[in-house]
């Protein structure tokens, strides 16, 4: 167990400082002037020669590529995330009002994307070649083809502006502080979003659950429980829930970096002020140090998710844990 946790606390530091690195390197090869960017070309081109080198002072244009991300690296290191010059706020105060709202988000969705496919899943398999089975996994297809953007406009559309049963957007309605908005307000600003993230990550468990499903159902011990009477319902619950749970459990820890990224794009269609619309923000805005920031939690988020996968194997299957099981290979190297 130390060593289990020794490697993977080496595996989480060598993710972060590659992702860092990698983001670092993306936004100084940017095209995208940060002082332009963030004053506006029409007050930019107005500006004296000295106000443009002051301010390409105050961003850091002039320093070096490799001296400001170490100058970035020992600061954070010591417990300093920077100054976001896009907000004008302290980092760690940024990502802890953004993370907040994503992670209400991102969870509820990912909870539900794994609760809907996995019931689709066994579903489809259940009824493999029959009808259910035809309209789930026409529907899981189709909804994997979708990017999640399109699908957020195409709920906008119906919800919003034709039916008009939910609010367009944003975690809050415009005008009100969030101390001051209610619970339901809340809920229903998160609805379209949530479900948006929803089923565009269930579609995966769906067909991976249904394969899974297939192959039980198709199964000798599942023919000889046919044979001696058992129900449907019997065989699903004795022979079929184990059997599924650790695959799709699995799938579904793994899916947390592809929730992540598809609330990026959800976050900006929706108006969502959460992580995705400030990695977004940053970018464009060449606000370095809030998108390092940014990537080092998304990063450590996802291997949190992995890493909890790992954990979870063994708890459910002990002779994964004994190296005897047929999981994840990891475990047993």
């Amino acid at each position: 167990m130390v060593k289990f946790f020794v490697k993977n606390l080496i595996k989480a530091c060598t993710l972060l400082i590659a992702g860092s690195m990698a983001a670092f390197a993306l936004v100084s090869l940017s095209p995208v002037d940060p002082v332009q960017a963030n004053i506006g070309t029409t007050a930019y081109l107005g500006m004296s020669p000295e106000k443009k080198a002051q301010m390409e002072s105050y961003w850091g244009k002039n320093v070096p590529p490799a001296e400001r991300y170490l100058n970035w690296a020992g600061d954070f290191f010591r417990g300093d995330m920077g100054m976001s010059l896009k907000y004008n706020r302290p980092v760690s105060r940024v990502v802890l009002e953004k993370f907040q709202n994503s992670a209400i988000l991102m969870g509820t969705a990912w909870l539900l994307s794994g609760l809907l496919g996995f019931v689709l899943g066994m579903a489809a398999g259940y009824y493999n070649g029959r009808w259910p089975d035809r309209l789930i996994r026409g529907g899981a297809l189709l909804l994997a083809a979708t990017p999640a953007f399109w699908l957020g406009m195409l709920l906008l559309i119906i919800f919003v502006v034709q039916l008009g049963w939910l609010p367009f957007g944003m975690n809050i309605p415009v005008g009100v502080r969030r101390e001051e908005a209610g619970f339901l307000d809340q809920i229903s600003h998160m609805i379209l979003p949530a479900l948006t993230l929803s089923l565009s990550g269930a579609s995966a468990v769906t067909l991976h659950t249904r394969e899974k499903m297939i192959d039980i159902m198709e199964s000798e011990y599942v023919l000889f429980a046919r044979a001696r009477g058992d129900s449907g319902l019997q065989i699903v619950k004795r022979h079929a829930l184990r059997n599924i749970l650790l695959p799709a459990i699995t799938l579904q820890f793994s899916s947390v970096g592809e929730i992540f990224g598809g609330s990026v794009l959800v976050e900006q269609v929706f108006s969502y002020p959460g992580l995705g619309q400030a990695a977004v923000d940053a970018g464009l805005g060449g606000d370095v140090s809030l998108l390092l920031a940014i990537t080092v939690v998304s990063t450590l988020f996802v291997f949190v998710g992995n890493l909890t996968a790992d954990i979870l194997y063994g708890i459910i299957d002990p002779g994964i844990r004994r190296g005897r099981g047929s999981g994840c290979m990891r475990c047993r190297r």
